[in-house]
């Protein structure tokens, strides 16, 4: 019998391969990215990552069992840390602060986004909303740390996502994804498929706002 991760994965595997050829993506491992484009994609991290975070709460205040709660509350915990590490480290390379500028288009919708399916959906489209950044993102950082890159500020970055810890986050919640797809009904298991591809999808944005350096048009 299939896994759950198999199919989800089936569904976005293109939109995965569209981010690895991405510019913002390859300028990480050939050095060719402009700094600018990375710092403002660091400002957007760190307003999305005090989204997630919430999100990931949400999940784990609608989770059924006390270890998926713990879980979930854990890596809610983490998301701020994460963020707080990228404030300290990061934005002391590239200078200035993510409180003093604003989010941005792409940031908003992705956030609003999570927020509306976790708070409005099933638990199974909880997981569905959130489960891409932490999949992609450890699939990216795998491709990335096995390129490498010149720039000691990108692998840095790079060695954050691409490492084994990080991983062994991801493999706990695509165990607890696997377990909610055997158990879903049709209709929540179709609503948890699109919730992946949708925030997938935003994946994708969010990488290529960076690179645009996106503004509000008014």
């Amino acid at each position: 019998m299939e896994r759950t991760r198999d199919i989800l994965w089936a569904d976005v595997e293109s939109i995965y391969a569209a981010i690895l050829e991405h510019p913002f993506v390859t300028g990480l491992t050939d050095g060719s990215l402009p700094r600018p484009a990375f710092r403002h994609y660091i400002v957007q991290d760190a307003h999305y990552l005090r989204g997630y975070a919430k999100a990931l709460a949400a999940c784990a205040a609608k989770a059924p069992d006390e270890n998926a709660t713990m879980m979930f509350a854990e890596h809610a915990a983490g998301a701020i840390a994460a963020e707080r590490d990228l404030h300290a480290s990061l934005m002391a390379d590239l200078g200035g602060s993510p409180d003093d500028e604003p989010v941005t288009p792409t940031t908003r919708a992705y956030v609003s986004y999570l927020m509306a399916t976790v708070l409005g959906g099933s638990y199974a489209e909880a997981v569905g909303a959130v489960l891409p950044c932490y999949w992609i993102y450890a699939r990216v950082g795998e491709a990335l740390l096995a390129a490498g890159s010149p720039d000691p500020l990108y692998q840095r970055w790079i060695a954050m996502y691409g490492g084994e810890e990080f991983q062994a986050v991801v493999d706990a919640v695509l165990e607890l994804t696997d377990r909610l797809g055997a158990s879903a009904s049709p209709a929540e298991w179709a609503l948890m498929r699109e919730h992946v591809v949708v925030t997938a999808r935003y994946e994708w944005m969010f990488w290529d706002a960076g690179w645009r350096r996106e503004a509000w048009p008014v």
